[in-house]
């Protein structure tokens, strides 16, 4: 017998964001789709359980929400216009429970999300939550701001959709370039949040890092003359294809320096490298490119058996330049160091505006790493302790302790552990 309540938690893991974007489209109201959906998912919960799961959970879960969606629009009367579209909704969802062909719109509302009208500020978080499935909780510690202000933004760009009457259309194909970035960086922050949980074991985040991909290769599908989404692509396509070595049998975490090549999926490897080639093709280098650049550098240790640091470091120089990120600027650091030395790397470090390292956990870790190289102990204890209270995973808290440890003893450590 089906577990109904397995079954809700499994369809609003796999389903959600491809239901919202259903219904939003169609609805024209990115709110009254969420709640409606929800309305759906606590019907579920009451009527599974006595009556069985659906036979296509997904279909009922959209029947319901479309029924909740017209008493809505019939109760409110603000919106007459959207009336025939909701009927339309309805017929165009049971065509297509009949012909069990479900549709997938989340490409689509997306870029619906990146419209213009929206503060540039709101977009990608608001994909992410929508689209994506991510708490404000979780996109605030992404974009490194408050939980409370991080929830407000995405209220307030929610009410500028309902309130603007922003079209829930397909943007027409020339506007599809300037709502590329917000569309790229959303898909590359669900991506990291999926990274980060390497085991799959945290349900908010399981199968996070294969939709990121999935998505990603829908847009170069949709845009194959955009070198920055294969770029992308190629960008995680080498993250991903080292996800068997980023921890040891028994769990621990792996730098990846350390990591045992042969785990690494070569398949994926290849991909990205002929995603990369393509992408360079049209000459027109951009952030992602220069990122997945710096993977296939790390990559060629499978081939040659040494990391080109000098390349690596160069390549940092670009993207800084391109894109001054705080964790680009940390990673920079990290090379020079490999380079030049722990002094120039923690001088690179210290060059970083002091307000946006308080609590990025990675700057603290490099420089405990150096200051650790310098036999400055006292300081690296200190920035190992702070690395440690910043640190969300278990294994890289563990880790970190374990190297704190070390500060007394050898301090050839490696601060590879960010650079992925």
């Amino acid at each position: 017998m089906v577990n109904p309540f397995q079954t809700v938690e499994f369809v609003a893991r796999t389903s959600y964001g491809r239901l919202v974007a259903y219904l939003a489209v169609r609805s024209r109201d990115l709110t009254a789709a969420e709640d409606a959906l929800g309305d759906a998912f606590r019907a579920a919960l009451e009527t599974w359980p006595r009556d069985g799961v659906p036979h296509k959970p997904e279909a009922w879960l959209l029947a319901v929400a479309r029924r909740r969606l017209i008493d809505e629009a019939r109760r409110a009367r603000v919106r007459a216009d959207a009336a025939p579209a909701l009927w339309q909704l309805a017929e165009q969802a049971q065509a297509d429970s009949e012909r069990d062909a479900f549709p997938d719109d989340r490409l689509k509302l997306l870029f619906i999300c990146a419209h213009p009208a929206i503060a540039a500020g709101a977009r990608t978080p608001l994909m992410l939550q929508t689209v994506l499935g991510l708490d404000a909780v979780r996109i605030a510690g992404a974009f490194l701001v408050a939980p409370a202000a991080m929830g407000q933004r995405l209220v307030r760009a929610k009410a500028k959709i309902r309130d603007a009457a922003i079209a829930f259309a397909v943007p027409k194909p020339r506007e599809l370039p300037a709502r590329l970035d917000s569309v790229m960086e959303a898909i590359y922050a669900a991506y990291g949040t999926g990274w980060e949980d390497v085991a799959g074991t945290d349900p908010r985040r399981r199968g996070l890092a294969a939709e990121a991909i999935w998505l990603s290769r829908l847009l170069v599908g949709l845009m194959p003359e955009e070198p920055e989404a294969r770029g992308l692509l190629a960008l995680m396509l080498h993250c991903e294809a080292r996800r068997g070595a980023r921890r040891n049998p028994g769990g621990a975490y792996v730098p990846l320096l350390e990591q045992d090549v042969t785990l690494w999926s070569h398949s994926m490897v290849e991909e990205a490298e002929q995603e990369l080639a393509r992408a360079a093709t049209h000459r027109s280098i951009g952030r992602y490119q220069l990122e997945a650049a710096i993977q296939s550098v790390h990559a060629q240790r499978a081939v040659t058996g040494r990391t080109d640091w000098q390349a690596v470091a160069l390549l940092y120089e670009h993207l800084v330049a391109l894109t001054p990120a705080l964790g680009a600027q940390v990673s920079r650091a990290a090379a020079l160091a490999q380079v030049s030395g722990p002094a120039a790397g923690l001088a690179a470090l210290e060059a970083v505006a002091p307000e946006l390292t308080v609590t990025y956990q990675p700057y603290w870790a490099v420089r405990a790493h150096l200051l650790a190289r310098l036999d400055r102990r006292v300081e690296a204890q200190e920035a190992y302790t702070r690395a440690i209270g910043l640190s969300e995973d278990t294994h890289v808290r563990q880790f970190l302790v374990k190297e704190l440890g070390s500060v007394s003893g050898s301090a050839a450590v490696l601060s590879n552990h960010i650079l992925r």
